[in-house]
């Protein structure tokens, strides 16, 4: 056993006491079994202040803690399993939570470095830290539910597993080692949310989400259409578009997904000789996935918040998240095949200006965006009964929006106040706020 995988072994041992927490929660009044159940990680945290060299130290000390002469990534750990036990207690988190959690990242790790020892490529150690992660927090979601007597239903447990899974998944591919900490804290954050959402699925539709979105997270990386952390991110997001919206929201984002990878390849050596060509030879990382995907993974789950926690009418979360995608789908499309042409002009001045400048656009590539947004609005139109031939133009006027800011944030502020990534975001702000604005004032929803 190599020393990497024996202290991920340890680090899980130490993960699995989390389950003292359903344990006093059930057995002892709420402040007797905070008290018991944080106790012993902040004794364990502090007490390592005093462990710097033998046995304990070898198996828990990462390079880090070497250097360092301190167990931090352990006492890191203990305390960051004492926050969430801490949150579940004495608030509304689910006391199944901090177990999940814990268990997911702690058993991820150990199933990672377990193919990592075999020598074989970065994608199967991440296949094997979310099989691993994944079975470990189904199996804490199990354990703690019955202890505490709330189980929720299966489908539902697998899909908090399978979601806890792919954030850490992706948060480890992204952070340190050192890091694990906020990777437990997210990931637990995460499931308090959905458990708030009262989220409902069946065993088949749960079998459904899992088989298209990992069978297009593997076509996508095998594609080199994404990176690896960019294929976790939107392997995450579809699963949690099909699950907490329905089929409809995922058809829009996929087309997104798959239209913006392939734009992105299309003609690519010229895109190169060019200069306008997207880094990573075309494949998409993370950040660019989420700078697209952000507002729209906000309106699906203020979709599902709504009415119940938000007092808005779902469907004016729907134009949000067309017009979003509607505007990530036009800038893409926009950029990449409107940067193949010449001449461009700097939208804010008309001036002409090389390709690849910043605010630059040409007809073509204008025209390619608000086809890209009317494609966007075609699928919602099929999709959703709520949207009619004015909503769907309501989707096309916010993917045109979306793009025309872009341009103009490009040609104004890009590289002086905000990466590209950051310009991307705003801009699919601003054509959610604009789908939500245009509904309400053509009365298309009526809240």
């Amino acid at each position: 056993m190599t020393s990497a995988l024996r202290r991920a072994s340890a680090f899980a041992l130490v993960g699995f006491a989390s389950v003292i927490a359903p344990v006093a929660n059930r057995l002892f009044s709420p402040n007797i079994g905070t008290l018991l159940a944080v106790s012993p990680f902040l004794l364990l945290a502090g007490g390592l202040h005093f462990v710097e060299s033998g046995v304990v130290f070898e198996l828990f000390a990462r390079p880090g803690d070497r250097r360092d002469g301190q167990l931090y990534g352990l006492a890191g750990f203990s305390l960051s399993i004492a926050a969430l036990v801490l949150l579940a207690l004495q608030f509304d988190m689910p006391v199944a939570v901090p177990v999940a959690a814990t268990m997911i990242l702690s058993v991820g790790n150990v199933g990672a470095r377990l193919v990592r020892a075999t020598g074989r490529e970065p994608i199967a150690a991440t296949a094997g830290f979310v099989v691993g992660g994944f079975i470990a927090g189904l199996g804490g979601f199990v354990l703690s539910g019955s202890i505490s007597g709330m189980l929720p239903s299966f489908p539902v447990l697998v899909f908090l597993a399978a979601s806890g899974a792919l954030l850490a998944a992706l948060l480890r591919s992204m952070l340190f080692e050192r890091d694990d900490p906020l990777v437990i804290l997210s990931v637990g954050l995460l499931l308090w949310l959905f458990a708030d959402l009262s989220i409902s699925v069946t065993t088949t539709g749960i079998a459904i989400a899992l088989g298209i979105t990992v069978a297009l997270g593997y076509v996508s990386y095998a594609l080199e259409t994404a990176s690896l952390p960019g294929m976790l991110t939107g392997v995450l997001l579809s699963l949690l578009t099909i699950v907490i919206g329905d089929y409809g929201w995922f058809a829009m984002l996929i087309t997104f997904f798959g239209g913006g990878g392939l734009a992105s390849k299309f003609r690519y050596d010229e895109k190169v000789t060019r200069g306008i060509a997207q880094e990573n030879e075309g494949a998409r990382g993370s950040g660019n996935v989420l700078a697209n995907s952000l507002v729209a993974l906000f309106a699906v789950l203020a979709a599902a918040a709504s009415p119940r926690l938000t007092g808005v009418h779902p469907d004016l979360f729907l134009f949000v998240f067309a017009g979003s995608v509607a505007a990530a789908m036009s800038d893409t499309l926009s950029s990449e095949f409107g940067g193949l042409y010449d001449a461009p002009r700097l939208i804010t001045t008309f001036e002409p200006v090389e390709p690849g400048t910043d605010g630059g656009v040409t007809w073509q590539g204008e025209l390619a965006g608000l086809a890209g947004a009317a494609v966007i609005a075609a699928i919602a139109f099929v999709a959703f009964d709520t949207i009619t031939v004015g909503g769907a133009g309501v989707i096309v006027a916010s993917g045109f929006i979306g793009m025309t800011v872009d341009s103009v944030l490009g040609a104004t502020i890009e590289g002086q106040w905000v990466g590209n990534q950051g310009v991307n975001f705003l801009a699919t702000l601003s054509a959610g706020v604009a789908g939500a604005a245009l509904a309400l004032a053509t009365s298309i929803v009526v809240v």
